[in-house]
C-alpha cells in the first residue's frame, strides 16, 4: 500500500531545493524527547475546545459503521484490507490471524513495549498487573518474565483460550491467569492491581481503540498512585503532496472505461485512507493537533475534542491532504521512552492516517493552511469515528475556504 515517491520525478514547483527539509519538532513550543536506544521523538503541548460534528447524510452509505461492513465489505473504501471470514480453530478468523500476526511482527510496536517492561522491571517486579485487551498475552508474559506478582490477562475473544494454552506451553500458568470476558464484566479475583499496561490505540490513535475500557479499569481497579501503561498519547497533523497517488485512488473514480462512476468518488473522500506515507511527501511543519492525553488522569469523554491547526508550508508546492498520526510515551519509565507512528519515523502497522482534500492546494513557501478539527466518537458505533475538518488557504495562487467531513468505520 505505501506509496514510494520517485526521486527523479518531483511535482514541488522548486524542484530539488527542499527534498531534504526535516520535520524538527524541536521548535515548537512544548516539547519532551524519548529517549530509547532506537526511537528520538517529540512530543508538543496545547490547549484545545471541545465539541462534536453532524455528517452529511445525502452520501450513499455516509450512515454506516464498521458493524455493518462485516457483512458489507465492498463497500469499505478507507483502511487497506476488507473482512475475510474463514473461520479457523476457536472461532477465530484467518484475517484476524493475519492482524496479529501482523502486530507481533511490528518491532517498533512490540520491542518498545518490551524494553518498557524489562529495562524497568522496578514498575513490574512483584507487582499486581492487569493487562488489558490480551490478544496472545504477550505482555502479560513480559510481565511474568520480568518478576510481576501476578498478572491478570482479560480478552473478549476467542484468542482467550489460545492465550491460556500460550501461557502454560511457555510455565507461567501459576503466574497469569487468563480471563475470557469483557472488562465490564469479569470478576477479578483481586480488589485492586498496582498496574494496569495495554496496547489500546487504533489507527488515527482513536479507531477501533480500547480507550474507554482502559479508563474503566483504571477507575474500578487501580490502587491509588498506580501505574498505567503507556500514560501519554499524542496526535499531530502535516500536509502532503499526493498527486499520483490521489488521482489513481479517487480521481479515477470521475471516468471508468467512459462511464460515470463519480458517487463511488465521494464515498472514497469520505473515509480516510490508513497508509504509509512517504517523508518526502510532507511540505508543512507537524502540529500537534490534540493536547497530551494523560490516561491516568483523563475522562472518557477527553477523547471527543476539537483542535485548531496551523500548518505552515516549507516550500512551494501543491498540497492534496492531511495526513495524521499518533506518538505515545511511557513516563513512568527510569528514562523517558516510547514511539512515534509518523512518516519520519520508522514504520508501525498502525501507518498514518490520510484525508483527501476536495481542493488541490497551491501553496507557496511560508504559506499557512489554517483550521480545526472536530473529532468524536460515531452516535451509532462508539469504535468508529467521525471528523470534521475546517481548513482555509489564503495564498498568493490558491484562496479556498471549506469544512470537510470523514468517518473511519
Amino acid at each position: 500500500m505505501g506509496r514510494k515517491k520517485n526521486n527523479n520525478k518531483q511535482s514541488s514547483a522548486n524542484d530539488g531545493d527542499n527534498n531534504n527539509n526535516v520535520l524538527n519538532h524541536e521548535q515548537e513550543a512544548t516539547h519532551s524527547r524519548f529517549e530509547d536506544d532506537s526511537m528520538d521523538e517529540v512530543i508538543e503541548v496545547s490547549n484545545l475546545d471541545e465539541s462534536m460534528c453532524e455528517f452529511d447524510e445525502s452520501v450513499i452509505g455516509s450512515d454506516k459503521t464498521s458493524a455493518d461492513y462485516y457483512f458489507d465489505s465492498y463497500s469499505h473504501f478507507g483502511i487497506g484490507f476488507c473482512f475475510v471470514f474463514v473461520r479457523l480453530c476457536k472461532g477465530y478468523t484467518r484475517m484476524q490471524f493475519l492482524m496479529l500476526q501482523e502486530m507481533l511482527k511490528d518491532v517498533v510496536r512490540t520491542k518498545t513495549y518490551q524494553n518498557v517492561i524489562y529495562k524497568n522491571s522496578f514498575l513490574v517486579k512483584d507487582k499486581i498487573v492487569m493487562d488489558v485487551g490480551a490478544g496472545t498475552g504477550i505482555l502479560s508474559l513480559f510481565c511474568a518474565k520480568a518478576g510481576a506478582k501476578h498478572v491478570y490477562a482479560i480478552e473478549c475473544s476467542h484468542m482467550a483460550d489460545m492465550a491460556e494454552e500460550i501461557v502454560k506451553a511457555n510455565g507461567y500458568s501459576d503466574v497469569i491467569t487468563v480471563l475470557k470476558g469483557k472488562v465490564e464484566e469479569v470478576k477479578l479475583p483481586v480488589a485492586q492491581v498496582d498496574l494496569i499496561i495495554s496496547e489500546w490505540m487504533g489507527y488515527f490513535l482513536l479507531f477501533e481503540n480500547m480507550l474507554d475500557t482502559v479508563l474503566y479499569a483504571r477507575d474500578k481497579w487501580l490502587v491509588n498512585n498506580g501505574v498505567v501503561l503507556p500514560d501519554k498519547a499524542s496526535l499531530f497533523l502535516t500536509a502532503i503532496e499526493d498527486a499520483e497517488y490521489k488521482d489513481d485512488k479517487i480521481e479515477f473514480w470521475n471516468n471508468v472505461y467512459g462511464f460515470n462512476m463519480s458517487c463511488i468518488k465521494k464515498q472514497a473522500m469520505l473515509e480516510p485512507l490508513v497508509d504509509t506515507v512517504d517523508q518526502n511527501q510532507i511540505v508543512t511543519n507537524c502540529q500537534l493537533l490534540k493536547v497530551t492525553m494523560d490516561i491516568c488522569k483523563m475522562g472518557s469523554g477527553d477523547a471527543s475534542f476539537t483542535a485548531p491547526f496551523k500548518l505552515v508550508a516549507e516550500r512551494n508546492d501543491y498540497v492534496h491532504a492531511l495526513v495524521a498520526y499518533f506518538d505515545v510515551s511511557f513516563t513512568k519509565c527510569h528514562k523517558l521512552m516510547g514511539f512515534s507512528t509518523g512518516p519520519r519515523s520508522r514504520a508501525t502497522h498502525w501507518k498514518q492516517t490520510v484525508l483527501y482534500l476536495e481542493d488541490v492546494l497551491t501553496i507557496c513557501e511560508g504559506e499557512s493552511i489554517v483550521g480545526s478539527m472536530t473529532v468524536a466518537p460515531n452516535k451509532k458505533n462508539p469504535r468508529d469515528v467521525d471528523i470534521m475538518v475546517k481548513y482555509s488557504l489564503k495564498g498568493q495562487r490558491s484562496q479556498v475556504s471549506r469544512t470537510q467531513y470523514y468517518k473511519m468505520r
